[in-house]
């Protein structure tokens, strides 16, 4: 017997996901408002360093020629996560697909609507922190990177997407 659907644990999904992709492109918007690309503004001495960039490919710039299918990629992204949230039982799985679904959803947004053009957008990255990572990235980025190290811990953790604890495996 199945779980039933828990409309408020769909409403934190949509919500969490809603919130991360409108404030990823307010934040956007005001990286492309004031900050010329690449020079580099410090924040936080060399700790937190803002320096805007058009990435056309994946992280670190990966595959940059690859554009259209990362549009691809995250449109399937996107509907499978849609059609998947039916499923989910449990507050925490919900905040990690509101997670990646409002980041797909921040990142697609820049691949459809920035230039060069539709589906081929380059997305707007500009936060750095050196001393942490060689990447410059943006708050989609961190959503997704978060709900995958929550993915993690819920799998270490035992938590199903019905909320479900499952026991600790004895060691063979």
């Amino acid at each position: 017997m199945s779980t039933p659907v828990r409309p408020a644990v769909l409403v934190l999904l949509v919500v969490v996901a809603v919130a991360v992709a409108v404030v990823d492109q307010l934040v956007k918007a005001w990286a492309v408002a004031n900050l010329t690309e690449g020079v580099p503004v410090q924040v936080l001495g060399d700790l937190l360093i803002f320096r805007r960039v058009a990435n056309p490919g994946a992280a670190f710039s990966f595959a940059t020629g690859a554009t259209w299918v990362f549009s691809v990629i995250a449109v399937a992204v996107v509907v499978f996560l849609v059609w998947f949230a039916r499923r989910i039982r449990s507050v925490p799985w919900a905040v990690l697909f509101g997670l990646l679904l409002g980041g797909t959803i921040g990142n697609l947004t820049d691949r459809l609507t920035r230039a060069p053009g539709f589906g081929v957008g380059h997305v707007v990255d500009f936060i750095l922190v050196p001393w942490l990572l060689p990447a410059i990235f943006n708050l989609a980025d961190t959503a997704i990177v978060t709900s995958m190290c929550l993915f993690v811990l819920l799998t270490l953790l035992g938590r199903g997407i019905d909320g479900s604890k499952r026991p600790a495996r004895a060691s063979d």
